[in-house]
Formats: C-alpha cells, sequence, structure tokens
C-alpha cells in the first residue's frame, strides 16, 4: 500500500506512525509485518494494550465464537451475558485473592475517561474540587487528565485552563521527603493549598520515564490519605493487567486505594475498554450521572474473561517474575557498562533504559530509528523522551526476548 494516502488524509496529529514509517498488515503474538514482507519484533506492545500478545489464539477463538454466534454487540449499560460473566470472572481472578471488594464502573472505551470518572466521583465524595497529582505523572489526553498529568508541552495543549490540581513532588526525583511534604500541603493551615479530594498516581510513571513508586512510601502515602479522608487513585491504565507482575500493581504492597483506574490491556484483545473500581461506600453517582454510549463493550468483555482465564491457565505472574529477572541482568551486565552514566529503572516487565546523562538530546530517537531498521519497533518516554522503553507482551518467548535486547544493544553500541 502506498503511504501516500495517508500523507494526504491523514491529520498532522499522527505521531507514531513518524518514527515507524511501514505500513502493517499482519501481527501474531510478539511479531509484526509489513505490506513489504518485512518482520518487526514488538517492543512497543500497543503503548501496554497487548500484554497478551497480537491474536492470542485463546482469546481470538472466544471472541469468535461469540461472534458466530451472534451475541450482543452493543449493549450499553444494559444487562448482558457477557458483561455478567466477565465481572464474575473478575471478581474470582482479581479481587477475591487480594481481598478487595470494589463495585465496577465500566466507562467509555478509553483510559481517560475512566481518570474523568474517578475524578468526578472523588470529587462528588469528598465534596472538595482540588486534587493533587505528582510531577513526571501521565494521566490522559481530555481536559480532566490532562490537568493532572504534569508535562507543560501536554498541558500547553489544551489551549485553556486546567484548575484545581496541585503538583507534588515524585519521591523518585525530590532529595526531601515527600511524604512529609504532601502532608504538609494537606494539613497545614499556612500551606496556602486546600485540602484536596484526591490525589492521584502511577505505581510506575510509566511516559514519565519509568519511574517506581517504593512500597514503603505507597503505604504510607495510603495511610495519610485515610487519615484525612482524601481519596487515593490508582491509575493502573498502563501498568496493571499484569504488567508488573500481580494483576493490579498495588497489590504487593499492601494497599487498598478509593479508585482504581484499568484500560489498555484490560480488554485482552487490544479492543477499546476502560474500568474504574470503586470502594462501595465511594459509589455516589447517580443513575446516567457518567455515561458513554459505548461503555458497554461486548466484545471487550468476552476478551477480559478470557484473558483471566488465560493468564491463570499458563501462570502469566509467574512467567513475567522470570523474565523480569532477565530482562534486568541483560541490561545490568550488557548495556550499562557501555557508559558509567547510563541508568536503568523498571519493575516487572516495563523497563527503561536512561540515556539523559549522556547530554546528547538526539541519542534516544537515534537509537530507537536503529532499532526499526534492525526490526525492533520500540518506543521512547520521559523527559525529552530521553528513556528507551521496554515493554514486550506478557507473553513473549525467551528466545524473541533475548534477540530484542540484542538489537537495543548493538543499537545503543553503534549511536555510542
Amino acid at each position: 500500500m502506498d503511504q501516500a494516502i495517508f500523507e494526504r488524509l491523514e491529520s498532522n496529529v499522527r505521531s507514531y506512525s513518524r518514527h515507524f514509517p511501514a505500513v502493517f498488515t499482519k501481527a501474531k503474538m510478539s511479531k509484526m509485518y509489513s505490506a513489504d514482507g518485512k518482520e518487526y519484533l514488538d517492543f512497543f506492545n500497543g503503548a501496554g494494550a497487548l500484554n497478551y500478545g497480537h491474536n492470542n489464539d485463546f482469546i481470538r477463538a472466544r471472541i469468535a465464537d461469540y461472534l458466530l454466534g451472534d451475541g450482543i454487540t452493543h449493549g450499553l449499560d444494559m444487562f448482558t451475558e457477557a458483561k455478567g460473566e466477565f465481572f464474575e470472572a473478575f471478581e474470582k481472578y482479581v479481587m477475591q485473592p487480594a481481598g478487595l471488594e470494589y463495585k465496577l464502573l465500566s466507562c467509555a472505551p478509553t483510559g481517560t475517561n475512566a481518570v474523568e470518572a474517578a475524578l468526578k466521583m472523588a470529587r462528588k465524595a469528598k465534596h472538595r474540587r482540588g486534587v493533587f497529582s505528582f510531577a513526571g505523572g501521565f494521566h490522559g489526553m481530555t481536559l480532566g487528565s490532562m490537568a493532572v498529568t504534569s508535562s507543560r508541552s501536554i498541558r500547553k495543549g489544551a489551549h485553556t485552563g486546567l484548575p484545581d490540581v496541585t503538583f507534588v513532588p515524585h519521591p523518585a526525583r525530590f532529595s526531601g521527603d515527600a511524604l512529609s511534604y504532601i502532608e504538609y500541603l494537606m494539613t497545614d493551615e499556612y500551606s496556602g493549598v486546600e485540602k484536596p479530594a484526591a490525589i492521584i498516581l502511577e505505581t510506575v510513571q510509566s511516559e514519565g520515564g519509568i519511574v517506581p513508586v517504593e512500597g514503603e512510601f505507597l503505604r504510607g502515602l495510603a495511610e495519610l490519605c485515610a487519615h484525612e479522608d482524601v481519596a487515593l487513585i490508582i491509575d493502573d491504565i498502563q501498568v496493571g493487567c499484569g504488567r508488573t507482575g500481580p494483576f493490579l500493581s498495588f497489590t504487593p504492597f499492601g494497599v487498598k486505594p478509593d479508585f482504581v483506574c484499568l484500560s489498555k490491556s484490560i480488554s485482552g484483545y487490544g479492543l477499546p475498554m476502560s474500568l474504574v473500581l470503586i470502594k462501595p461506600e465511594l459509589d455516589v453517582f447517580t443513575p446516567g450521572e457518567h455515561n458513554g454510549t459505548f461503555r458497554g463493550n461486548q466484545l471487550a468483555f468476552v476478551g477480559a474473561k478470557a484473558a483471566l482465564e488465560y493468564r491463570e491457565q499458563v501462570d502469566l505472574g509467574a512467567k513475567t517474575a522470570d523474565d523480569e529477572k532477565f530482562v534486568q541482568e541483560f541490561i545490568r551486565e550488557r548495556i550499562l557498562p557501555m557508559d558509567e552514566r547510563l541508568v536503568t529503572r523498571g519493575r516487572g516487565m516495563i523497563n527503561g533504559i536512561d540515556v539523559d546523562g549522556l547530554g546528547r538530546p538526539d541519542l534516544s530517537e537515534k537509537v530507537v530509528d536503529l532499532c526499526f531498521e534492525r526490526g525492533l519497533v520500540m518506543e521512547r518516554a520521559g523527559r525529552d523522551d530521553c528513556v528507551l522503553k521496554i515493554m514486550p507482551a506478557l507473553t513473549i518467548s525467551r528466545e524473541e526476548l533475548k534477540t530484542g535486547l540484542e538489537i537495543v544493544e548493538a543499537s545503543l553500541k553503534d549511536c555510542l
């Protein structure tokens, strides 16, 4: 296919296609194929929407059977068998093992809508307008979620005011005591900041440069929020659904957030879907107060249930933990020794190589472009896009994982 059709008709806002200039026609698990027959390994993973790989056979079969059986494909928020079976599976495989009790809000299809819904409900439940968010956080591109996103360039794109948000320092990038500072802002009459309705964070800042938060800080923040009657919102859109190992990224730390936002890989198949988990006492919306025509994506419900069952059958959590060790050991032993200024961060199967310290603003882009020439699709993240983002499907084979990392190694070595 001639790429001219895209140049002629598609908006200038297109982004990824500028870095990956190929017309893709097919994909299977961790491989993508372009119209000219070239094979690519996928470390991009649909920006986190394809944790189970492209066209996973187990999930695809369930969706195909549902379609061939004339199952409901559009249901708004009506009762449907597909939604009910997903709810049952989510309770069985996710909530009950972790001792969690939540109401489920099926939102419009995108992650940003889950964030919008959580912010709206928190403000209504707590009768306050303000929200605290962390420097480096990314939560979406609609006005409410953009307001809690810290990037100046992204916020500038709103072309209007983004009020009622106070940004607080991330503990990994702050030389002081971030938790004490947040407590001061919340509690001191002279801080100049009103107590917020909620505070929102990612357990691993993804677009912010693969920056994890430590369990001790998260537990302290949860205790502070409970004491001050402030809702804790975990945005697990990119690092949930097993990306860090457990299905929900925060469960190893023993916290129980008031709201949890899920999207991206929740459908299991790259289908649009988002979900908000809500503590029952905060479920304060009246009927229809937050809605959307496509809040009942039935095919996504079918895929989401199948994904949970597949995860259990293949013990994907254990595989992720094993692959995490392999990736981090490879980076430590074969990539970091190239230059003492290289830094790595990550958790589970989201890892980054930060090249910012080398003082070459064009380096990360050159590495990613060279990786693409060699058959690897990988994106960047962080300040000035200086972090090479390693985020393959959780189902990737060890051989494919090693091959992809070797391409990163060779490309970085050539650029250095």
